[in-house]
């Protein structure tokens, strides 16, 4: 990733960003980030759970996937029972 370096900011300027930066428990760089995101209207890259990776590459089910396939199955929920004698 490339660096940019600020240079004449006044000391108003600075002092907001680090108060900033400090009460939201937050870096300097990643304030200034977060306000060049939202001037600009791009939104930062999220970072994705490995759940979320696991199901963009498996695929995962709809509410009515998975209810369709509950009901599917219900027959092999029950037990015969002079199967097992």
């Amino acid at each position: 990733m490339t660096q940019i370096t600020l240079r004449g900011m006044d000391s108003e300027t600075e002092q907001e960003i680090r108060r900033m930066a400090q009460k939201n428990g937050k870096s300097l760089n990643r304030v200034i980030l977060d306000m060049l995101y939202q001037y600009t209207g791009f939104k930062k890259k999220e970072k994705k759970s490995l759940s979320e990776s696991l199901r963009k590459l498996a695929g995962g089910w709809s509410e009515k996937d998975a209810s369709e396939f509950m009901e599917s199955i219900k027959a092999c929920e029950q037990i015969d029972e002079e199967m097992w004698k």
